[in-house]
């Protein structure tokens, strides 16, 4: 519904309701993320178009900056083999700036932590480019570097956007694991200084969770600190890289499984291409001696593609480099078993897993919901706000006339107030008794707003032909964005919104039906929506919908 950045919220709050002290489990009770400057999406003439969304201009009240924990990350330069091993040097350095923002427990007195990125420019203003009359140039070096943290998701259907992706990508890696290894070796919480020499308990200590492929950077980047920084042997290093790293795997879509190419590797990130190709020929032993003679199971199972433009599978670097892997529902799992990562299953069965995926009743029940969080507390107390369980006593009052009366005036009043909102921000007027149909997910072709858009011009052609017919009355809402370089998602927008343009304003429709492109879908808008839906439309193409929450 909301993507990744809701599961991991979720997991924090999670975290912080049942008191777990992460600290004393997994040592790091922070999560990690990229401060990103601009993302907002408008929708004109029926098109989105991107703007700068500059939310941090005034600060962040709740945000607190760790300057004192700022961290070097480095890009670029080659490698050099000396007497002590291989070294990474010439490198271009961009400075991780740390925010922390507090996640608080529900009712308890714990607090955990999300921390937050920044890049900062080691160069902040050059001035003998600003004497020489240079002005752009005085800057230009620091906007560059900083741009690491501006946007989320660039467009990457040009070279410099896909270059600005792996950057970030290995920008969050580097500055976390860098911050993790450094408060596993201190003596206490806040110190910077390092007491722990050992790191043979760092896999009972910490547990990195690599969510889709985007931070499997981290695998080569902890093997590079444990071999080039600490010293350890390539097999010890290895050994506590595995047991500390597991993957989860979201979508069987091919953007989630990303292949970075080979050429744009070894340029950004020489020492971690190196390191990619030596992971991938031990690897490749172990599948010859499981699987001897079975070329075409180890070219499925090679970390390297070499059809046309060698690539790095960076889905196969995170499965060998995960002790666990798992899909986030029973059907998804079942898939990443017997088809896209059958090979790997075959080879490692013990490995995969399923995890299935959760919301939180705080934030989507009780928070935004606050009228049916009343009602519920009436009939059964309130425990179950952190039982969830618990509601299951609800089915005793299914019959009862007076409770479902209760349930509708409820209802009643989150469709109203979902009404007044559309009409102020839409102008349009919604007939509040109608039934709600929505559908809120980023636009893609495979989650099928294209075919719910087919069912409204469906619906508008058979009330055109039959305007005294009976009908119910059906306010259809969708709501999402799309990538900024995702040409079709983008038609699509488009389509819905002239298609709303014309049974909005037909006079032969009426209220039977409505039609509203939720522009700039969110959080806090969807927190208005979901207490007011009727129908949540769930009609992705079978079988590459992981889960419905």
């Amino acid at each position: 519904m909301l993507g990744l950045g809701m599961v991991v919220l979720a997991a924090l709050l999670l975290a912080s309701l049942i008191q777990w002290p992460l600290w004393d489990l997994l040592l790091t009770d922070t999560d990690y993320d990229m401060s990103m400057e601009y993302l907002h999406k408008k929708i004109h003439n029926g098109e989105q178009s991107e703007e700068p969304d500059d939310w941090l201009r005034f600060g962040n009240p709740w945000e607190k900056a760790r300057p004192e924990f700022m961290l070097p990350v480095n890009f670029y330069g080659r490698v050099e083999d000396t007497p002590n091993g291989k070294k990474w040097v010439d490198t271009q350095v961009i400075f991780a700036m740390p925010y922390d923002n507090p996640i608080p427990g529900y009712g308890n007195n714990v607090v955990n932590t999300l921390r937050l990125w920044s890049a900062k420019s080691p160069i902040e203003f050059n001035l003998k480019f600003f004497n020489d009359g240079d002005y752009i140039q005085a800057v230009i070096d620091r906007n560059q570097a900083e741009n690491i943290t501006r946007v989320l998701y660039p467009n990457d259907n040009f070279f410099e956007g896909k270059e600005l992706r792996l950057k970030q990508e290995y920008f969050m890696c580097a500055a976390t694991l860098q911050d993790i290894i450094r408060r596993f070796k201190a003596s206490k919480f806040g110190s910077r200084d390092a007491v722990r020499t050992s790191l043979d308990l760092f896999p009972e200590k910490v547990a990195i969770q690599l969510n889709d492929t985007h931070p499997s950077l981290a695998i080569p980047e902890l093997m590079r600190i444990l071999v080039d920084v600490e010293k350890l042997s390539w097999d010890k290093a290895w050994e506590i890289t595995v047991k500390t790293c597991a993957y989860t795997n979201h979508t069987v879509l091919p953007e989630a499984l990303e292949r970075w190419p080979c050429s744009l590797l070894s340029s950004i990130l020489p020492r971690h291409m190196e390191i990619i190709y030596h992971i991938n020929f031990l690897h490749l032993q172990k599948v010859q001696e499981r699987f001897p003679h079975d070329v075409d199971r180890m070219r499925r199972m090679s970390m390297i593609e070499e059809d046309g433009e060698k690539r790095v599978n960076m889905a196969t670097l995170s499965i060998v480099g995960s002790h666990a892997v798992n899909g986030v529902a029973a059907l998804h799992s079942e898939i990443l078993k017997k088809d896209l990562f059958r090979d790997f299953y075959e080879m490692n069965p013990e490995k995969f897993q399923n995890k299935t995926n959760g919301i939180t009743p705080r934030r989507w029940l009780l928070l935004c919901n606050p009228s049916l969080s009343d009602l519920i507390c009436e009939k059964i107390g309130e425990d179950w706000t952190v039982h969830l369980d618990q509601l299951a006593q609800l089915k005793q009052f299914a019959k009862d006339p007076g409770f479902q009366r209760a349930i509708q005036k409820v209802k009643a009043e989150n469709k109203l107030k979902l009404t007044q909102l559309l009409e102020k921000d839409y102008n349009i007027k919604v007939n509040a008794s109608s039934m709600f149909d929505i559908q809120v997910k980023r636009i893609h072709e495979y989650k099928r707003q294209l075919l719910n858009c087919l069912h409204i011009i469906t619906m508008y052609n058979r009330i055109k032909r039959n305007p005294s017919g009976r009908f119910v009355p059906r306010t259809v809402m969708i709501g999402g964005k799309a990538a900024p370089g995702y040409h079709t998602a983008k038609k699509i927008i488009k389509l819905i919104c002239a298609v709303g343009n014309v049974v909005n304003n037909d006079p032969v429709v009426g209220d039977k039906l409505k039609v509203i492109y939720l522009e700039n879908y969110r959080v806090t808008l969807a927190e208005k929506i979901m207490p007011a839906a009727d129908l949540s439309e769930q009609i992705s193409t079978a079988g590459t919908e992981a889960s419905g929450t």
